[in-house]
């Protein structure tokens, strides 16, 4: 009920109360729905090993399953009142914001004339949070179709889509802007930086129509920019607006990054350099970064390989320790 009213995009430490003869507590952070059931299961399971107790009918009850409170004061009437059940106590939690994405039977046609495509047909899987995520597959094959419904450009067909929580496939055109605006960071092929303006204007550009952007020279710095702040685009090389166009995504705090062939229009030693500063980032700030390429040799480095042909899953794969960018060789 608490994820639904906020729209599942706040995370919150909730401790569960078993009021019985004595009171119990044990503290659970709540970030989605199956954790909240889970907690709830763990819940019930404590307050039935409780119940026995009482009737005496189990021993040795470990009380390091779960702890008494010693800071909790509840009048003796208000315990008569509320007998054997459990109460959720809400506390806000500070901590960085992480999101994953789900799709389920997500479906996409494109209609020319008389002609419809289908550019992503029947697709189901989900995208960790935190998780450095590579989307491969060759030209056609629906990738950058699934980036743009991600990031809300785009919208499916049929099916669902959900990101933080939030069923994005249901949103108008305001919520998707507003969605755009605050919880995704594009990171496109050719930069698509402003020519008019500085390296930093670009990043401050996108920093000032969010609710809580990160400072635009830090991010700068971050990416190795820190001494081109008053340069413009034409005065910087590709793999230096790559790294612009980093840091405007980043700049806007969001939760989750999409890159599209952030390496296509870039040479070999860049490129690497690029997609190391993606990982980097990744694990640093623990974001969510989902990467679109064609590139087979890149495979080992995520943390999470979805294949994709003929806008069909056809592999899900995680990799428990994968290869730095650095390392490979293609």
């Amino acid at each position: 009920e608490l994820l639904s009213k906020n729209n599942g995009t706040k995370p919150y430490l909730v401790e569960i109360y078993l009021e019985l003869s004595e009171l119990y507590s044990i503290d659970c952070e709540i970030k989605n729905e199956e954790n909240a059931n889970e907690y709830m299961r763990k819940a019930k399971k404590i307050k039935k090993e409780v119940e026995l107790e009482r009737k005496g009918e189990k021993e040795n009850f470990n009380e390091t399953t779960i702890n008494r409170p010693n800071n909790i004061n509840i009048e003796e009437k208000n315990k008569e009142k509320r007998k054997n059940f459990v109460k959720f106590t809400i506390a806000k939690m500070e901590w960085a914001r992480m999101a994953g994405g789900q799709l389920e039977h997500v479906v996409r046609e494109y209609t020319m004339g008389r002609t419809t495509i289908r550019a992503v047909d029947d697709i189901s899987f989900t995208i960790p949070e935190g998780k450095y995520t590579i989307i491969l597959g060759a030209s056609g094959a629906g990738k950058s179709t699934v980036l743009n419904i991600l990031g809300g450009m785009d919208s499916p067909t049929s099916g669902r889509v959900t990101v933080n929580g939030r069923e994005i496939s249901g949103f108008n055109k305001r919520q998707l802007t507003e969605y755009r605006r605050e919880s995704i960071g594009f990171v496109f092929q050719f930069y698509n930086l402003m020519p008019n303006l500085t390296v930093l204007e670009n990043v401050e550009l996108a920093s000032q129509i969010c609710k809580n952007p990160l400072d635009s020279r830090q991010v700068l710095a971050m990416v190795g920019l820190g001494d081109r702040l008053n340069n413009f685009p034409a005065q910087c090389s590709g793999g230096e607006q790559q790294r612009g166009a980093i840091a405007r995504a980043l700049a806007k705090n969001p939760d989750v990054l999409l890159c599209d062939e952030p390496t296509g229009a870039l040479d070999y030693q860049t490129g690497k350099a690029i997609l190391a500063l993606l990982y980097d980032l990744c694990k640093k700030s623990r974001k969510t970064v989902v990467v679109v390429t064609h590139n087979g040799a890149l495979a080992p480095t995520a943390d999470v390989l979805i294949r994709m042909k003929s806008g069909k899953i056809e592999s899900f794969e995680e990799n428990p320790s994968p290869v730095p960018v650095q390392e490979l060789e293609w």
